[in-house]
């Protein structure tokens, strides 16, 4: 058995079993460990922690948010929109926005534009593929969103 980090394979004895050198994974080729980050890496991800770390929560929250966004709109301009990932980016946005209200700051009453919009865009979308469908009845394969 071994486990996995950023520095590569390391092989876990289970507790009685020994360990046999054929055991361990082999070496990178080229030598060295080709899976551990370079002192540079080091240094750019101590400095984007650092930045990270000054930036104020509710800025990065919202950006989040607006990946979500994002990706709704991504699963509804497919062809055909996957309602069931659409609908689950949706109600994460929703439960971030609605659960956090004015506690995302300035970003809040865009948010709620943005979660409004895409909700319209599913709902429209789907009304869409069920007149395509001829069918009544449930959306294509999701409920709608529920937040």
């Amino acid at each position: 058995m071994s486990l996995w980090t950023p520095s590569g394979e390391h092989p876990i004895n289970e507790p009685g079993q020994s360990s046999s050198p054929g055991d361990s994974p082999p070496p990178p080729a080229g030598g060295g460990d080709a899976g551990a980050p370079g002192p540079q890496a080091e240094i750019q991800m101590d400095e984007l922690r650092r930045q990270l770390a000054e930036a104020p929560a509710d800025v990065v929250v919202a950006n989040h948010c607006y990946g979500l966004f994002e990706l709704a709109a991504v699963y509804l301009s497919q062809e055909p929109p996957l309602f069931p990932q659409a609908q689950l980016a949706i109600d994460a946005l929703a439960s971030l926005v609605d659960g956090l209200g004015s506690r995302l700051g300035e970003a809040h009453r865009p948010l709620q534009e943005a979660l409004a919009q895409v909700r319209l865009a599913y709902v429209q979308l789907d009304a869409a593929e069920k007149a395509k469908a001829g069918a009544p009845g449930a959306p294509n394969g999701a409920a709608e969103p529920t937040a």
